[in-house]
């Protein structure tokens, strides 16, 4: 009888091997995933406040009166129109109070379309319209270090979230 110097593994042995490889690939697609979900959701929030403040085509200036709660109002004044009919004089428009500044102030701003609500068209109010963005970069990186073990990719989806949040902070500071 020939001597065996290395043992077979049990059929049960290798089924369990083998299942428990499905299992970590199985992770591994969902934690991309909800990695993936969050980024998604962030540029969804963000692009209905970003498209109208880089792109808007009904911009004008705005002149804060009055700030109360979480929204400033004031007096909106049509600028030169793109194309299309001329944007009316709108004597009340919202602002968000974190964006707007102190009443007196006067902001280059966008019409979001279908409301009386505008947001700011400078640096600041573009950086501000792609803060939830940044804040999903921030959320996700840490679902892309701990759940993919991909530490690198992490840190710089961290890093880039966190700076886009502190310039558009620094940028409505000062």
């Amino acid at each position: 009888m020939p001597s065996r110097t290395s043992s077979k593994r049990s059929r049960t042995r290798r089924a369990g091997e083998g299942l428990f490889g499905v299992l970590l690939l199985a992770k591994a697609l969902l934690m991309a995933l909800i990695a993936l979900m969050l980024v998604c959701a962030g540029l969804w929030t963000s692009w209905r406040a970003a498209e109208p403040a880089m792109f808007g085509e009904r911009t004008g200036t705005v002149r804060i009166e009055d700030c109360g709660g979480d929204v400033c109002t004031g007096r909106y004044f049509p600028g030169d129109a793109t194309g299309g009919a001329p944007p009316e004089e709108r004597h009340e428009v919202t602002i968000g109070e974190s964006v707007s500044g102190r009443p007196g102030e006067t902001l280059e701003v966008a019409l979001r379309p279908g409301t009386n609500e505008v947001v700011r068209r400078d640096m600041a109010g573009v950086l501000y319209a792609w803060v939830p963005f940044g804040g999903s970069l921030l959320l996700a990186s840490l679902v892309v270090a701990g759940g993919l073990r991909m530490r690198r990719t992490a840190w710089s989806m961290g890093l880039l979230g966190a700076a886009s949040m502190a310039a558009a902070w620094a940028l409505l500071t000062f």
